[in-house]
């Protein structure tokens, strides 16, 4: 693609997003967009035209792979076929220039150290200035995000892990772990506040072994929690053996949400012990019975993998044992997906891709069944819900959705005598009084009125 001048302030300059995996990278796309809208950059929606087209990609699974192939392909692709393709992140660390795309003229890679520095790289590219494109970046040198995409604000307090699990690839594409310093967490919580956001959540590759000198995870959730505002704080995903007792003694804080993604990964002491997780199987179950008793209908959500090698019918059965007596508000399945460089990679008895495949199924049906059961045992409660949209039911009246603080989305109608406007990014008292169907159902209810 031949280099356009685009230092005309009336020349119109566009962007689009693509974003695989995890809330790490939403979070960081999120600043991304703010920052391209800082430069004068409108946002759109990926498949629109766009003069630079940014795919934040995924490598933990294969199948992430794959879909990270596909979403740079469909971008080289779209509108004229002279957008700039910009891939980002873990993607590229894993797969460096081996991918279909990367010797395409209009493609730049971008690494996980670089990626806060996308916009102006690309904008520098546009304004043919590209010997002043920057060399070194910083994990947490990201702009606090505007609300581009959604209601809840994401903080990135953590990146990079040390756990080296057997099976996982992030460690090599993400980096030892680094914390961001607590004074510059809270800066980042005031500044969301001050924008308009009425939930925070924070987020880290393994965000619970987040440090700062003498100041564990637990005093920084506190520290959050005792920022002033309306607001509520949300937890990302946290590591079972991270739980100690003082974060424990913060789940009943009027501003903590009741909802967890703990990661069980197996119900088999064996198999959890050759994937190198640092909790055993009977103290996930222990941390549940606890989390649950100090907060009923606590919602924990989870990830499983199946088919690990070695994995036998009786060890996979101990997995689906524990997730039907665990009555998960859901569970992310994941067949073993084989990463070079990991030590799972080259374990024998590698599990065949039909019984993978037959093994996510069963755990896909106890998901639904323990979905539903969670769901329906919050019949009857009020729920806190922040409205994230507005949306026109099937006979024509206005519906409001958005979160329970327990992380389940909830449906009701537009009060009489308030605008969309007024509802949007309003916390509501609603009444619980059905369930929807379907494999996501919503809770159905009608918001207290004065």
């Amino acid at each position: 693609m031949g280099m356009r001048d685009f230092s005309d302030s009336s020349c119109s300059r566009q962007v689009a997003f693509k974003t695989l995996g995890c809330k790490l990278n939403q979070a960081e796309t999120e600043s991304l967009a703010t920052k391209f809208q800082e430069l004068n950059w409108t946002v759109v929606d990926f498949g629109e035209p766009a003069d630079a087209i940014v795919v934040n990609g995924c490598t933990v699974t294969n199948t992430a792979d794959r879909k990270s192939r596909s979403a740079i392909n469909r971008a080289l692709r779209s509108g004229n076929g002279e957008a700039l393709v910009v891939m980002a992140g873990c993607f590229v660390d894993g797969q460096g220039t081996s991918w279909q795309g990367a010797d395409d003229e209009r493609t730049l890679a971008v690494g996980n150290d670089l990626k806060s520095r996308i916009p102006e790289i690309v904008d520098a590219y546009f304004h043919g200035e590209l010997e002043n494109l920057p060399t070194e970046g910083n994990r947490f040198d990201y702009v606090q995000p505007h609300r581009v995409f959604r209601t809840r604000a994401m903080i990135k307090i953590q990146d990079g892990c040390d756990q080296f699990c057997s099976y996982c690839i992030i460690p090599h594409v993400r980096g030892g772990g680094v914390s961001r310093p607590m004074a510059e967490v809270l800066q980042a919580l005031r500044q969301a506040l001050e924008d308009g956001y009425k939930e925070v959540v924070l987020t880290g590759v393994n965000m619970s072994r987040w440090e700062d000198g003498t100041h564990s995870f637990a005093h920084l959730v506190k520290a959050c929690l005792e920022v002033e505002g309306d607001f509520r704080l949300r937890l990302g995903s946290v590591e079972p053996d991270r739980i100690d007792g003082a974060l424990m003694e913060l789940m009943n804080h009027p501003r903590m949400t009741p909802h967890m993604h703990l990661c069980l990964q197996s119900g088999s002491e064996a198999i959890l012990t050759q994937m190198r997780r640092p909790y055993t199987a009977q103290e996930f179950d222990t941390m549940v019975a606890q989390l649950r008793q100090k907060v009923p209908h606590f919602n924990i959500t989870t990830d499983v993998i199946v088919g690990f090698p070695g994995e036998s019918e009786a060890e996979f059965a101990e997995t689906l044992q524990r997730c039907e007596n665990l009555t998960f508000g859901h569970i992310h399945t994941f067949p073993f997906s084989r990463r070079h460089g990991t030590e799972a990679d080259a374990m024998g008895e590698q599990v065949s891709e039909p019984v993978k495949k037959e093994r996510s199924e069963k755990v896909r049906q106890i998901s639904l069944q323990t979905k539903f059961t969670y769901r329906q045992s919050l019949l009857g409660s009020t729920q806190k819900v922040l409205v994230e949209r507005c949306q026109e039911d099937g006979d024509g009246s206005i519906m409001l959705r958005g979160l329970a603080p327990c992380y389940v989305p909830v449906r009701f109608p537009l009060p009489a005598g308030m605008t969309e406007g007024e509802a949007l990014n309003n916390f509501f008292d609603v009444e619980i009084h059905a369930v929807d169907s379907g494999d996501d159902p919503d809770l159905l209810g009608k918001a207290q009125t004065d």
